[in-house]
């Protein structure tokens, strides 16, 4: 049977999503990324439901698969890819707090918020518009209780379950 196209509903804008409208797509265990890109830089990643590959349409998208696929071999792989910066100030504050969370740590939406003289709920809305996420590694953000909490908006499905999947990826346990 063949694998669906990236037709679907991706994490962040609840659009569909045509699978042309990205330069790429990396399948992974449970779930696809879609990769979004000129020549020069990242525009965005998009967790998708599993769906077919597609193969890079330019250097840049070629790059990004390759750099997808050494993370998912190995978590510690660090990311070299240029990111198409925008979003509000204090949504870039966040990104960067983000950006600085080791592989193999997690922090609360509480911490970063104490960090940054601000309210949990206010983070978890930055890290919910991240158009970066895995290489700004969101994913490790979680609830206080340890609990995993929404992941790009969502409280559960895949999306959960991709969150899940990096974090035990990334040598977690027990989440």
């Amino acid at each position: 049977m063949d694998e669906p196209s990236c037709n679907i509903e991706p994490l962040m804008s609840r659009q569909i999503i045509a699978k042309d409208s990205f330069q790429a797509t990396v399948r992974a265990p449970g779930f696809s990324i879609g990769i979004r890109c000129d020549n020069h830089e990242i525009h965005g990643i998009v967790y998708l439901e599993p769906c077919a590959e597609k193969s890079p349409e330019n250097p840049l998208a070629q790059k990004a698969v390759k750099e997808i696929k050494a993370y998912l071999e190995n978590p510690e792989f660090h990311f070299t890819l240029p990111l198409r910066v925008f979003g509000t100030p204090f949504q870039l504050q966040v990104w960067r707090e983000i950006a600085a969370i080791p592989c193999h740590q997690t922090r609360s939406y509480g911490d970063l918020a104490k960090a940054l003289n601000s309210a949990p709920r206010a983070v978890g809305q930055a890290c919910g518009a991240n158009p970066h996420p895995l290489i700004v590694p969101c994913h490790r953000v979680i609830a206080a209780n340890g609990k995993l909490g929404g992941f790009a908006r969502a409280r559960g499905g895949f999306l959960i379950d991709t969150k899940r999947w990096l974090l035990v990826h990334e040598g977690h346990e027990g989440v």
